[in-house]
């Protein structure tokens, strides 16, 4: 089987594949390659998503309880330890009508969801404090919601240890090939890059900005769009934030990253000095002392975007054994990715709880709206 592309998506699919014992080939492009992958938050996150698609919020939480032993067991496979800790999560809120907004926001998707488990909750300013005794937080912080499935990892080493477990596990991760062309022969698939050809029974695009027009030539018309994410890396500081947050967390080195912009930018990469101040403001409103601590990095990278922000998953009816993978949230679904994802590619046929991700829905939208 060949995987076409190896960032979080694409490596975890290989990953389970491996595993399950498949000869897996996964084609990476070029260093030049727009890399969403290498420009990660390193959140495995669940609260707040799937506004309006509770199949969503099903996968993501699902996916989060599947992380610590996919993690544990990924160590022990490649020899690489990925520093994910599930202690929760928090999204801290900026006034009282912020604090409001965002329990209604969550309760709203709990209604969604019909769970009877209800895995977040609101804190006020008191209850954070007491969770947080080392922060001092800014005048207008009034809380944060907490979500006890929350967690995080280190995005460099999880994809590290992905493409390390492949190649343990017998499968190849080959760098520096491009796929050009994917056609669909007598016996099987013919995928084609600048100086080789390859052949495979299945195939898996898993490209990221890419996808599109690989996924065209198997006929899978997949509509997407990147999007620019920016992020700032202070200098190492003394432990003092515990639990990582939408847009601040502190690495297990110490340092603390503080992000993401959202921008529609096109296939441009780069960074701004007018992000960095918006970022760098933002986070002091929270923690007013990291005024005192050194940037050290700032970069970006193009988050892979649908138009609704959910995934694709989707098999070729044209070309049954191709397949067409995107999301954005590929280290939070990659437990289930390597798990669910991977065992429904290998049979062939994908379930139907992942019926809600087919690209099909955008042209049903259509329709509906004319």
């Amino acid at each position: 089987m060949i995987i076409v592309g190896a960032g979080m998506v694409g490596s975890a699919v290989a990953y389970g594949l491996a595993r399950a014992g498949r000869r897996v080939l996964v084609l990476d492009g070029g260093d030049g390659d727009f890399r969403a992958a290498r420009a990660n938050f390193g959140l495995v996150w669940v609260q707040g998503k799937g506004a309006d698609m509770p199949a969503y919020q099903v996968l993501t939480r699902d996916s989060s309880d599947l992380w610590p032993q996919f993690a544990g067991e990924l160590a022990e496979v490649a020899g690489v330890p990925v520093d994910y800790e599930r202690k929760g999560g928090l999204a801290f809120c900026l006034g009282d009508r912020d604090f409001e907004a965002r329990g209604l926001a969550l309760h709203r998707l709990h209604n969604q969801l019909s769970a009877a488990e209800q895995d977040c909750e609101m804190l006020d300013r008191v209850a954070l404090e007491k969770r947080l005794p080392r922060v001092e937080f800014g005048n207008n912080v009034s809380g944060a919601s907490y979500c006890w499935r929350d967690g995080q990892v280190n995005p460099l080493r999880l994809l590290q240890a992905m493409h390390a477990g492949i190649e343990r596990l017998g499968g190849r991760v080959l760098a520096a090939c491009e796929v050009s062309q994917i056609e669909r022969g007598e016996q099987g698939f013919r995928v084609a890059t600048a100086n080789q050809v390859f052949g495979a029974d299945k195939v898996v695009i898993a490209a990221g900005v890419a996808t599109k027009g690989l996924a065209l030539q198997v006929g899978l018309d997949v509509p997407l769009r990147p999007q620019r994410g920016q992020v700032l890396v202070t200098e190492r500081m003394a432990p003092f934030l515990p639990l990582p947050a939408s847009g601040l967390r502190q690495t297990a080195e110490g340092t603390v990253m503080i992000g993401a912009t959202k921008e529609e930018v096109g296939l441009d990469a780069g960074t701004t000095m007018s992000s960095a101040a918006y970022l760098a403001d933002k986070a002091l409103q929270v923690v007013p002392r990291l005024a005192g601590a050194r940037l050290v990095r700032q970069w970006s990278g193009l988050r892979v975007m649908t138009p609704d922000s959910f995934p694709v998953y989707a098999q070729s009816q044209s070309h049954p054994g191709a397949f067409a993978l995107l999301c954005h949230s590929g280290v939070t679904l990659a437990a289930c990715h390597a798990e669910r994802l991977a065992e429904a590619i290998d049979r062939g046929v994908l379930p139907a709880n992942l019926e809600p991700f087919h690209h099909q829905r955008f042209s049903r939208d259509v329709r509906q709206a004319i």
